[in-house]
């Protein structure tokens, strides 16, 4: 038997934002990296980063493997590499 269901209007995603193409798929373009982890196998080691993709919401993010996404998209992990030197300079004042 069917029930009647009530729609959360706040997970529709505007289509005008996203550029849908004639087989009606689009893709999905990261935008920031949220985290990372090492995974311990029994021989290896596994290094993940949790990814925010472009029209998705914090909690829809992917675990993706790190080695993976670098060789992809190498520009999330560049702005990273910068934000970490420099921190531990001090200002210099005369």
């Amino acid at each position: 038997m069917l029930k009647k269901c009530m729609g959360d209007p706040s997970l529709i995603i505007p289509t005008e934002n996203i550029s849908i193409k004639d087989n009606l798929s689009y893709e999905e373009n990261p935008v920031q990296i949220l985290d990372r982890q090492v995974r311990k196998l029994r021989t290896k080691e596994v290094t993940s980063v949790k990814v925010l993709w472009r029209n998705q919401f914090v909690e829809e993010a992917t675990w993706e493997t790190e080695e993976d996404m670098k060789k992809r998209y190498p520009h999330l992990f560049e702005s990273r590499e910068i934000s970490y030197q420099g921190t531990n300079s001090l200002p210099s004042t005369l």
